[in-house]
């Protein structure tokens, strides 16, 4: 019996939730597009999206599955909502971080934050950072915090030298 991820994110696009997948996909290893749904004549009244057209998009990013859905124009993304990437080194950050900000816009960029060019926003994280957060010293959390504020995309050895009193 297949299991069925109990909570699942679901992304309301205007029509474009095929191409964010794939998007998507190609950037995150153990990904894939596991299925797609298309808008049939039934209800047409009200969703008033051409038969044929893509409906869902069900996509897995590093086994986390998502689900796309195209809605119409009614609803666009906010930082209300934000996808977390952990990256374990710099070379990570860099991935994650050119690969989702390609596009979208460079005055969302701020401490790690970005919105990629469908609008999702999403959070490119060094886990040392979270650990620096966690440290009982707080002289030294508190440097790593002021770092970090000044940046954009995060930079591990800059924070690593200002949490260590070095910079």
């Amino acid at each position: 019996m297949h299991r069925v991820q109990k909570l699942t994110p679901c992304l309301w696009f205007d029509d474009q939730a095929e191409e964010a997948a794939k998007f998507y996909c190609a950037i995150f290893d153990h990904s894939k597009i596991a299925g797609i749904t298309h808008y049939g004549k039934a209800g047409q009244k009200i969703h008033c999206r051409p038969e044929g057209s893509v409906m869902t998009v069900s996509f897995e990013l590093d086994g986390q599955s998502f689900t796309g859905l195209n809605g119409g124009p009614v609803f666009k993304f906010n930082e209300a909502i934000s996808f977390q990437v952990n990256c374990h080194t710099q070379e990570e950050v860099d991935h994650f971080w050119g690969r989702l900000s390609a596009g979208g816009p460079v005055e969302a960029q701020q401490c790690g934050w970005l919105k990629d060019k469908f609008g999702v926003s999403w959070q490119v994280v060094p886990v040392v950072l979270m650990d620096m957060m966690k440290d009982p010293d707080t002289a030294k959390s508190q440097r790593a915090m002021t770092a970090m504020l000044q940046m954009k995309k995060l930079d591990i050895a800059t924070l690593q030298r200002a949490f260590d009193g070095e910079s």
